[in-house]
């Protein structure tokens, strides 16, 4: 696999996240540092289903722990700030990335069963590739997280 488009989300995602200025979200969602939490989650999970497929196991994927609040302020509660959250997806995201780049295509086309829920909705119940958990990640979930800390930018009075 290749994991470039991986790293360059990450790097956009990051770039969000240090971001002065992120309030809370106005319908009541995740905080920047939630949202952190969830992508450190969601990263340790997938690179272990990786690794377990490397090593000879059939793991599945089920994102609800990465979803579970309490799991989440557990998470924010292990760091000293969004500073030390954001340098954890950092270096997490790197070992996923690492991982990623040295998965050969037998591997990557491992079919994972899976179980993804979004907002308590069934977004997914079925096996897939593990190349396309990881490619999801870069495709659309850490996008959409990257546009989720964007809209947490709290207007400055006098600033256009």
């Amino acid at each position: 696999m290749d994991a470039t488009s991986l790293r360059s989300a990450y790097e956009r995602l990051l770039d969000a996240a240090a971001l002065p200025d992120l309030g809370n979200a106005d319908d009541g969602g995740w905080n920047a540092d939630q949202i952190l939490a969830h992508l450190l989650s969601v990263d340790a999970s997938i690179a272990a289903v990786a690794l377990g497929v490397v090593a000879g196991s059939r793991p599945t994927f089920d994102n609800r722990i990465c979803l579970d609040t309490w799991n989440l302020e557990r998470i924010v509660a292990e760091h000293s700030g969004r500073a030390d959250l954001a340098d954890h997806v950092r270096s997490q995201a790197g070992v996923l990335c690492d991982i990623a780049d040295r998965l050969n295509e037998e591997a990557a086309s491992v079919l994972v069963p899976s179980l993804l829920l979004s907002d308590d909705a069934l977004v997914l119940d079925r096996p897939v590739p593990l190349a396309g958990l990881i490619d999801g990640l870069a495709e659309d979930h850490v996008p959409v997280h990257t546009q989720q800390l964007l809209d947490l930018r709290v207007a400055v009075p006098g600033h256009a």
